[in-house]
C-alpha cells in the first residue's frame, strides 16, 4: 500500500511537469507568485510523508528550513513566472517545482549529483505543523504514550547488520522532539507528533530527508519500543529499544586509531588553488594541528565546521592550525572546490581546506593508510606540536544532542588547553 501511494505521488508530479508546455495566459502565470510566510513541505517516500517547514521571507532572500529549534538559512529562491527553484543551503541539491495556485506548489527534491533519484514533494502555504495539527486533531487517543527520556536502541540495516544508538526524546502532550545518537554521528534535529499511539518524527537538512516511526510495545512489562527508519524515497531500517537512563555508546576517542608502528599522520593533498600541502610545511611546524576528515555533503560535518570555525576565529592567534581534508561526492577537483567554497562562505571559515578524495570510506581510508579505518565523516585527529597524534575522535554530536554537545565542547576545550600549553 505504501509503495502504491509513493507511485501515485510520482504520477501527480509527472502530470504537473508534463503540462508545463501547454499554452498559459502570461498574466495568469505572473499571479502565481510565491507567498511569503510559512509553507509545509511534504516529501514523498515509501514509508510515508516526510514533512518539514519552509519559512519564506520577503524578496525571496534569507529564507529558512525549520526543524524544531534549528533554522537553516537559504540564501535565495529563484522564481521565473510560475517555476520555482530553491537551492538548498551548502548542498548540491534543490527543490524544483511549479506554482499550482496561490497556496500550493509541487515538484521534486533533486540531488544534482544523483539526478535519477528525484523525490516528489508538495508544499502547502499557511500550514505550520509537522504531521498533524494536534490542536485540531479530532481523533486523539484516550491516553498519549510516554516517549520522554533516554532509550537504548539497536538499529538493523537492510543487510541485517546491527548497530547501537541512543534515542533522546522530549515530549509535550502530542508534540515530540529529539534525536538518535550513533557511533558515527547523530540524526540532528527531529520534530514530530504522536498520532494513534505512534510517534512520527522527521527532519530535512537540505540533503537528507529522514522519517522515524516509533511505537511503544504495549505487551511488554518493561518500557520497550519498536520502529522504522526511512531515509530518502525508499531506504529502510528497523530498530528496537528499551528505556534506559544510563544508555551510552562506546567512547568516541576509542573507535578509530593508528595502526601499530605509527604515531604520526602523513599526507600530501592539493589546496583549493591546486598547491600541494603536507604537515611538513613550515606553516604547521611547532603548532597543535586539528585534522578534520570532512565532506561538504555531510550534515554532521556541517555542525562540526560551524563549531570549529567559531573556535578558530577566537583562538587563531595561538599556536594552532586546523586543516579540513575534504572527501567529496565526485573525483573532480573543480566540483569539490565549488562545494567546499560554499561551506567556507556559509560558515565564514578561516582555516585550510584540502581536496583529499571521494567519500567512499574504503577509498578514503587508502589516502590515510596509517588509520585503522575511516569509520565516520567527520573524524577529528588531534596532533601535538611535535607532530604526534594524541587523540582521534569519531563522529560528532551537534547542538541537537543537548547535553552530549555540551560535554563534547567541555572535553574539546580541556584537550586543546592542555595541548596548547605543552
Amino acid at each position: 500500500m505504501l509503495k502504491m501511494k509513493y507511485f501515485v505521488w510520482i504520477a501527480v508530479v509527472f502530470f504537473f511537469f508534463s503540462c508545463e508546455n501547454k499554452p498559459t495566459n502570461q498574466s495568469e502565470k505572473m499571479k502565481k507568485s510565491l507567498k511569503t510566510g510559512t509553507w509545509r513541505v511534504s516529501l514523498a517516500s515509501e514509508g510515508g510523508e516526510i514533512p518539514f517547514i519552509l519559512n519564506i521571507k520577503e524578496n525571496l532572500v534569507e529564507s529558512h528550513i525549520i526543524n524544531a529549534e534549528e533554522k537553516i538559512i537559504l540564501d535565495k529562491i529563484i522564481q521565473k513566472e510560475d517555476s520555482i527553484t530553491i537551492p538548498l543551503h551548502i548542498f548540491d541539491a534543490a527543490l524544483i517545482g511549479k506554482m499550482q495556485n496561490d497556496t500550493l506548489f509541487t515538484g521534486v527534491f533533486r540531488k544534482y549529483y544523483a539526478p535519477t533519484k528525484d523525490q516528489p514533494f508538495s508544499a502547502y502555504f499557511g500550514q505550520n505543523y509537522r504531521f498533524a495539527n494536534t490542536q485540531k486533531n479530532i481523533s486523539k487517543p484516550a491516553s498519549v504514550p510516554n516517549f520522554n527520556g533516554k532509550w537504548e536502541i539497536t538499529f538493523t540495516d537492510k543487510d541485517k547488520k546491527s548497530y547501537p544508538a541512543v534515542g533522546i526524546f522530549q515530549q509535550t502532550g502530542e508534540n515530540i522532539t529529539g534525536t538518535f545518537l550513533t557511533e558515527t554521528g547523530d540524526y540532528r534535529y527531529l520534530q514530530g507528533n504522536i498520532l494513534q499511539n505512534e510517534a512520527l518524527l522527521s527532519t530535512f537538512d537540505g540533503n537528507h530527508a529522514f522519517l522515524f516511526k516509533i511505537k511503544i510495545d504495549e505487551n511488554s512489562k518493561d518500557e520497550k519500543i519498536t520502529g522504522e527508519f526511512w531515509s530518502g524515497a525508499s531506504y529502510k531500517e528497523t530498530f528496537v529499544g528499551k528505556k534506559n537512563a544510563n544508555a551510552k555508546l562506546k567512547d568516541a576517542f576509542a573507535l578509530t586509531f593508528l595502526k601499530k608502528g605509527y604515531d604520526k599522520i602523513a599526507f600530501k593533498f592539493p589546496d583549493l588553488n591546486g598547491k600541494m600541502v603536507s604537515l611538513d610545511d613550515e606553516k604547521y611546524k611547532n603548532k597543535v594541528v586539528i585534522l578534520q576528515i570532512f565532506g561538504s555533503w555531510c550534515p554532521n560535518c556541517m555542525d562540526e565546521t560551524a563549531f570549529l570555525a567559531d573556535w578558530y576565529k577566537k583562538n587563531k592567534n595561538q599556536e594552532v592550525a586546523i586543516i579540513a581534508l575534504a572527501y567529496e561526492r565526485k573525483a573532480d577537483f573543480e566540483y569539490a572546490k565549488t562545494n567546499i567554497q560554499k561551506v567556507q562562505k556559509r560558515f565564514n571559515v578561516e582555516y585550510d581546506f584540502l581536496v583529499a578524495g571521494t567519500n567512499n570510506k574504503v577509498e578514503a581510508a587508502k589516502t590515510l593508510p596509517m588509520l585503522s579505518e575511516i569509520l565516520a565523516f567527520p573524524t577529528t585527529i588531534y596532533i601535538d606540536k611535535k607532530g604526534t597524534v594524541r587523540k582521534i575522535y569519531t563522529g560528532f554530536s551537534g547542538q541537537g544532542t543537548g547535553e552530549y554537545y555540551t560535554k563534547f565542547v567541555e572535553d574539546f576545550n580541556d584537550l586543546m588547553s592542555k595541548m596548547l600549553k605543552e
